[in-house]
């Protein structure tokens, strides 16, 4: 087990043993967990019991660690999250992202969006045009609905149900176009099918004449922090090209999120194998 032992790293310099310990036990209930008794915790650290309840009363003081008053058992804290949080908004998302953005371009010559999600919408961070006479007219900072654009469903498909509910029931499912899902019954039956492929369609969803393939984004957390689509006219990113098209944005979201910190780049909540058949639209 790799968390057995405290021992010092030959590698580095600077040892505080303490430090050492506190971070080996968030690493346990990282791994080993949700939830541990202190006997377990200090089993697996090799520690005496004394020593590791005092780490885990000042990591609990801290809100690094929770302990349930029912069990007597440890969980990570929700301050783990709050700092997650932060940091992952610290990073500069879209500087990082460029070069992949640059790559989908590249890999099928139509225009390459990176977005988050915003409660129900999905905003523009970046946009990368090819060199092509036929533009769109989607621009950064711009806000659309998630439920009919490809980088909001391939997010969507990975939020908790209530989650995505919440949205709906907030704004609508409006008919943008004569292909705009509008109910839950159909929304819900296209996120599955994002779960199962990997991928997300907007198959003229939200504009009409405009057809987009999108993947979620991951990093250290458990839902999708953005998505990344390309998006072209229908007479040029036609049906039978979707397959390709997936195949390549799929992989270049795999290698970004690896980057971003994902360890697992699949098999989260049922989501899709990289073995899974690539579907063609409209056949």
């Amino acid at each position: 087990m790799p968390h057995s032992k405290t021992k010092r790293d030959a590698g580095s310099p600077y040892q505080i043993q303490v430090v050492d310990r506190a971070l080996a036990l968030l690493e346990v209930l990282a791994h080993q967990g949700p939830d541990l008794t202190l006997v377990q915790i200090s089993e697996m650290l090799k520690l005496h019991k004394s020593t590791a309840h005092r780490l885990l009363m000042v990591l609990e003081r801290h809100r690094l660690i929770e302990k349930n008053s029912n069990t007597g058992k440890y969980r990570l804290g929700l301050k783990l999250f709050e700092l997650g949080t932060k940091a992952i908004g610290q990073l500069d998302l879209r500087e990082r992202t460029r070069p992949f953005l640059e790559r989908a371009v590249r890999d099928t010559g139509e225009t390459g969006h990176l977005c988050v999600y915003d409660d129900g919408e999905v905003v523009y961070l970046d946009k990368i045009e090819p060199s092509r006479s036929v533009r769109l007219t989607s621009s950064v900072g711009r806000r659309n609905p998630a439920y009919c654009t490809a980088v909001g469903k391939a997010i969507m498909a990975f939020l908790p149900e209530a989650q995505v509910e919440e949205a709906v029931h907030k704004h609508g499912l409006a008919q943008l176009t004569r292909k705009t899902i509008t109910n839950m019954l159909d929304l819900r039956a296209d996120l599955a099918r994002v779960r199962k492929l990997g991928y997300a369609i907007d198959d003229e969803e939200h504009e009409e004449g405009v057809l987009c393939v999108g993947a979620a984004v991951w990093s250290v957390g458990e839902y999708p922090i953005a998505a990344i689509s390309v998006s072209g006219p229908v007479f040029r990113l036609s049906h039978e090209k979707v397959p390709a098209v997936a195949e390549s944005i799929m992989a270049i979201a795999t290698t970004l999120s690896k980057e971003l910190g994902m360890q697992t780049p699949s098999s989260r909540n049922g989501e899709y194998s990289r073995d899974s058949q690539v579907e063609v639209i409209g056949a």
